[in-house]
């Protein structure tokens, strides 16, 4: 299992729900195709399971 997820936002929170627009932003993405590092553990896989439809991980 990979050390590290890239997380990159791939489609606009705009229309999401407050809770998911929170959890975007939470996982440290503020704009459109910005790519972050994070810990590959469970709490952020449960934030990203969440809004997996805005979102394109990778393990690295």
């Amino acid at each position: 299992m990979a050390d590290k997820l890239k997380v990159t936002l791939v489609k606009s929170p705009i229309g999401a729900i407050p809770k998911q627009k929170a959890t975007v932003e939470a996982l440290g993405l503020k704009k459109l195709n910005k790519t972050v590092e994070l810990p590959n553990n469970d709490a952020v896989r449960g934030m990203i399971w969440h809004v997996k439809h805005l979102v394109k991980v990778e393990e690295i």
